[in-house]
């Protein structure tokens, strides 16, 4: 998404990365992070106790859908060791806001109250109904099977499109169809006269089953409230801790945003499920304000299934427009999306925006609708995870382009390369409303495809086919809209918060550097990365930079981790503050050295004068300097440090082609991968190790999408409720993942960054799912819905076996 002016390169983007410096860009430096993390050093959440601290336990409805008629809490509350009981009637009486509010708006969305604690309904499985506090966790939960709650049933709904064609009671009364918004993008004429002029049209019915995500470390909570000051100090599992500083004042607890101290220590994964904020760490923090004591809440992984964010949950019709020659004429796409019992907190973006508008995919398409009915669920709530809407949405034009190629009776990388955005067409602006800011799609697909031998493997696949052996080949292209940016466009769109980021990197005076970063690490390695930006900026070692996140009390204001924005919004605005450093320290050099700022070069932390090398004067001394505030030019102020705020003109693109090599037993109908070849573009990379690293990972999660992962409800429950019922992929079902990478530099950002923490697994799913499918063609299968067993091979293949 952009506006005019987004194709202009920004001012810091013409200047070179570091002015010749470190060599720290770039470099594969292990990760600072590991070694506490390994050794045991780390603090969690869990890991933090404050003298006073009580525990809390979250009784939960047991019913999708249901009338509170009752709730007798006598029993618990009369518990050796139970501190108190509240119920979301307390809540209400309290005073306080008692709202989860939702962080982006669409026109015409249905908006119904989110409180922390149900009061009148219980809308999903899992909804929280009374707050326990005792003294230790033990009694807490063993106090919640002492509360008697009496319901009246009622009829409930878990699919999307069932949801708003049956006639069934509404999650809401607000929403009598169950529809939350419905979403247009495109030009609905434009697209039906492109269908009309084509030569052939191919569809496909597809759904994406719901995902659960599945952090190492569940979500967690402990509040502090401090009676004499009116400050309530909150460690939490967060990916945001500034937005949810502003949430829970704002929306919730109706306390000044300066009295909120939110603090996120180390954090184990979230995959977009940390982002949100929820009732649960509203309620931690409330508890505490009515006892005047810490209180502590420590979710169960069964707990986390049913409460923490899923994913997904798409059902599409898909249709694309070709000619006989190959050329794409149009894409028509229908989805009905999952949104659960509540609006969380991105939940009607990931499908909107995040999803419609990367409908071209790769690929140049000429006209694109697409429409959009956000429905409610007696379900878990629905928000992003890793690939949020991006993935949704390349998942659908890749399926398409594969049945239009079957189509076509076409080779699928012929269509695909027949109808790729050429190197000189950049900046491209889409028909679904983008604008792609750099790329070199085919130089990617044609890297990936030398990578497997692809024609010699097409030769192969026909031979063992004679044999009865089936391999599939599955190429997924695919392009994202990373770094969301810029505010006012996103303001424009819905979004209730900014798009910028924010840093402060400030020298002391002995020459070390610290950066406070408004983002927060769960995992992506952001200590080691945030400092080699820095350093390479200011000619330092790494040792020499400490990176701080996670502290809304350090940190002035923050946007958080999400949406692959960390590396090119975060890590911009840090190297325009280190930028921002350099010349203050440029103009005392200058001064100390008695000649013009223009006359100095800088390099490896060192400032020279020009042709007199012998000459100079170091950063870290110029930072002693200007602490001392002795010999500073006329009108400097002491200090070295500087406040960045960044907001990018546009989004950053990361693209790139993956390629996976399946065999298929139809009579067993087992999947095993045997190779998995992925190329990607995130610009410039900045830690190669810390890339790989991550498509390391997104890989395995888009393969658990595409074979192994689904949230199953039967009778309004959720079936899939632990570990050992809910498919994550071992190690030992995942292929050696072969990766490479080009570099295609981003015009406009100030260090060329693209992102690459959710590109893996965006390409990955559609990948795997092509190659099943593609081994399957003999039996005339042109789609199998994810995630893809054995059971569903067997099942396609039945009738031909």
């Amino acid at each position: 998404m952009s506006d005019a002016d987004t194709n202009e390169a920004t001012e810091s983007a013409d200047e070179p990365n570091g002015d010749g410096s470190s060599g720290a860009f770039g470099s594969a430096i292990e990760r600072g992070e590991d070694v506490p993390l390994l050794t045991g050093d780390g603090e969690y959440t869990d890991d933090i106790s404050l003298r006073g601290t009580t525990h809390l336990a979250i009784r939960r409805s047991d019913h999708a859908h249901a009338r509170i008629e009752s709730i007798d809490t006598s029993g618990a509350a009369a518990m050796d060791g139970v501190i108190a009981v509240y119920t979301g009637e307390d809540v209400v009486e309290s005073g306080v806001p008692n709202t989860i509010p939702t962080a982006w708006d669409l026109p015409g969305l249905v908006q119904p109250q989110y409180r922390m604690l149900a009061t009148d309904k219980v809308r999903h499985e899992g909804t929280g109904i009374a707050a326990v506090i005792a003294e230790t966790p033990h009694v807490a939960h063993d106090a919640l099977k002492q509360i008697t709650v009496e319901y009246e049933p009622l009829e409930h709904v878990t699919d999307p499109v069932e949801a708003v064609e049956r006639d069934v009671p509404p999650v809401h009364d607000e929403a009598a169809d169950n529809v939350a918004f419905d979403f247009e993008l495109g030009d609905a004429d434009a697209t039906d006269e492109a269908f009309a002029d084509a030569d052939r049209v191919a569809s496909v019915d597809l759904r994406q089953p719901r995902i659960i995500p599945n952090a190492m470390e569940p979500r967690a909570a402990l509040a502090d409230w401090e009676d004499a000051t009116g400050k309530l100090r909150l460690w939490m599992t967060s990916q945001n801790p500034h937005l949810h500083r502003m949430l829970l004042s704002a929306g919730t607890l109706g306390l000044p945003e300066n009295k909120i101290q939110v603090i996120a220590p180390e954090v184990g994964g979230g995959f977009g499920s940390k982002i949100y904020h929820y009732p649960d760490e509203a309620v931690t923090a409330w508890c505490s304000m009515q006892l005047g004591r810490p209180v502590k809440w420590q979710a169960t992984r069964s707990e986390s299934y049913l409460t923490d964010c899923h994913g997904r949950d798409h059902v599409t019709t898909g249709e694309i427009a070709l000619d006989d020659d190959g050329t794409i004429r149009g894409v028509r796409v229908e989805t009905h999306a999952g949104l659960g019992a509540q609006l969380s907190q991105f939940g009607t973006a990931t499908p909107s925006y995040l999803y419609a508008t990367v409908l071209s995919g790769q690929y140049t398409i000429p006209a694109i609708h697409c429409r959009v009915v956000g429905a409610f669920t007696n379900t878990t709530p629905v928000d992003a995870y890793r690939g949020a809407g991006r993935a949704e949405g390349i998942y659908v034009i890749e399926r398409l382009v594969d049945v239009g190629a079957r189509e076509l009776k076409m080779d699928p990388a012929e269509l695909r390369r027949r109808n790729l955005v050429q190197p000189d067409e950049f900046p491209y602006e889409s028909a679904a409303a983008l604008v792609y800011d750099s790329g070199e799609y085919e130089r990617a697909m044609d890297l990936a495809l030398d990578h497997v031998d692809y024609d010699e493997l097409r030769e192969r696949q026909r031979e063992l086919r004679d044999e009865d052996r089936y391999i599939g080949i599955g190429i997924g292209n695919f392009v994202e809209s990373a770094g969301l940016s810029p505010s006012g466009l996103a303001g424009d769109l819905g979004a209730q918060a900014g798009g910028w980021e924010s840093s402060i990197v400030r020298f002391d005076s002995t020459g070390s550097v610290t950066v406070l970063a408004g983002t927060a690490d769960q995992g992506q390695g952001h200590r080691t990365t945030y400092a080699q930006i820095a350093a390479e900026e200011l000619g330092l070692s790494v040792d020499d930079v400490d990176v701080v996140e996670g502290d809304t009390d350090r940190i002035p204001q923050g946007m958080g981790t999400y949406g692959s924005r960390s590396a090119s919004v975060g890590g911009g605005s840090i190297a325009r503050g280190a930028r921002e450093v350099r010349e203050k320290a440029r103009r005392i050099a200058a001064h100390q050295l008695e000649t013009s700022a223009d006359d100095l070069e800088f390099e490896d932390g060192e400032f020279r004068v020009t042709g007199a090398p012998d000459r100079s004067i170091h950063i870290q001394t110029i930072a002693h300097e200007a602490y001392l505030g002795h010999d500073l030019p006329e009108g400097m102020d002491p200090g070295l440090e500087e406040t960045n705020f960044y907001d990018p003109e546009n989004f950053t693109y990361p693209f790139g082609t993956h390629v996976a090599v399946v065999e298929v037993d139809p009579e067993t109908g087992e999947i095993e991968i045997e190779r998995y070849v992925a190329v990607d573009d995130c610009g410039e990379i900045i830690n190669p190790m810390i890339v790989e690293g991550q498509v390391h990972g997104g890989i395995a999660q888009g393969i658990g999408a595409a074979l192994y992962e689904r949230a199953a409800y039967d009778d309004g429950h959720l079936q899939t409720r632990q570990m050992d019922e809910y498919a994550v992929p071992h190690s030992t079902q995942l292929p050696e993942f072969e990766t490479d990478n080009t570099v295609t530099p981003s015009p406009h950002n100030p260090i060329g960054v693209k992102g690459v923490g959710e590109s893996a697994t965006i390409a990955a799913t559609p990948t795997v799912v092509s190659a099943v499918v593609d081994a399957l063609e003999p039996f005339g299968v042109d789609h199998l819905d994810m995630p893809i067993t054995p059971e569903s091979v067997w099942r396609a293949t039945e009738d031909d076996r």
